[in-house]
């Protein structure tokens, strides 16, 4: 199981004892709307409601799957103790993908955040009223069928060619096109310009909603509380995959540093306002840091590898 997003880059500037944060900069690697910029400014109202940091600022740096925002964290922030990267799954994908010569051995990782399962959905005016209806014309031409997601190599390219596996579909011949953050691919669908999209469910929520976008599966194990979306796995699709979202650190910080950055993500998802925000969202609360996040990490690679090689994304 792939426990999925976001990334996101922080840049923090401590005091000298590490007790507070006095202002923090969060970069999110991907253009506006998607669930790494959500994560980012989630964590920007929290910081500040919270007085973990007193101004916190939200940027974007998109391009290659967050791969752009991680090489200017490791070449512009190497051995900087105030500066942090939010990432995730994508990332991890993307780096492999797009054959990035900077990679996540070369910083330093702080936490696992959150985790949310992946939506598959129609624009309102599809002809596909049903996941079998969009698989059966998968089955017929694969080229014909467009999908929208983000990054190449990320959680929602995973999904589609394991969607397409399962479905008896060569996944090395789907229309897959890559959208660098959640807006450009919701208006893709809106626009009726791809057939179907992919995409963490927070970040479609509202269009599902309002009955603008139709939604004809979800990759949890089994029916989430309060969202009346069917499994891939009650479809007779025996996926189940979840987007994480994480925090790292530039590389070469002292182990001070390192722990006084945890302590003060602690503070952060330890906060009712970040329970509020995980409700909010519905997002899974996966929180894991420190050692325990770097031997997962190391772990995580190792899958993403295997699976990307064995859909045909990379070699």
């Amino acid at each position: 199981m792939f426990v999925k997003s976001v990334c996101l880059g922080l840049v923090v500037l401590l005091s000298v004892s590490f007790a507070q944060l006095e202002s923090l900069r969060i970069m999110a690697p991907a253009s506006p709307g998607g669930g790494w910029d959500q994560t980012s400014r989630s964590l920007q109202a929290v910081m500040q409601s919270e007085g973990i940091a007193t101004n916190v600022e939200v940027f974007n740096v998109p391009g290659a799957g967050g791969t752009v925002g991680l090489a200017q964290l490791v070449a512009s922030e190497s051995g900087k103790e105030d500066a942090l990267m939010t990432m995730g799954l994508v990332m991890v994908g993307a780096i492999l993908t797009n054959a990035s010569p900077v990679t996540l051995e070369q910083v330093t990782p702080i936490a696992r955040l959150t985790g949310e399962y992946e939506v598959i959905a129609v624009p309102a005016s599809s002809p596909y009223q049903t996941l079998e209806d969009l698989l059966n014309a998968l089955r017929e031409d694969a080229g014909a069928v467009s999908w929208a997601g983000g990054s190449a190599g990320g959680v929602d390219h995973i999904t589609v060619g394991l969607v397409a596996q399962a479905a008896g579909v060569d996944p090395k011949t789907i229309n897959y096109i890559p959208f660098s953050g959640g807006g450009e691919a919701l208006a893709a669908m809106l626009g009726a310009q791809v057939s179907a999209g992919v995409t963490s469910y927070s970040e479609w929520s509202e269009q599902i909603a309002s009955g603008d976008l139709r939604a004809l599966a979800i990759s949890s194990p089994e029916r989430l509380e309060g969202i009346d979306i069917p499994t891939l796995i009650e479809q007779g699709i025996n996926l189940e995959i979840a987007n994480w979202r994480g925090i790292v650190a530039a590389p070469g910080i002292s182990d001070e540093a390192k722990a006084a950055l945890i302590s003060a993500v602690d503070s952060a998802v330890n906060s009712q306002a970040w329970q509020d925000v995980l409700a909010t969202n519905n997002w899974t609360n996966l929180y894991l840091s420190g050692d325990d996040f770097v031997t997962y990490l190391a772990e995580e690679q190792v899958r993403v590898t295997e699976t990307l090689k064995s859909i045909g994304l990379v070699e």
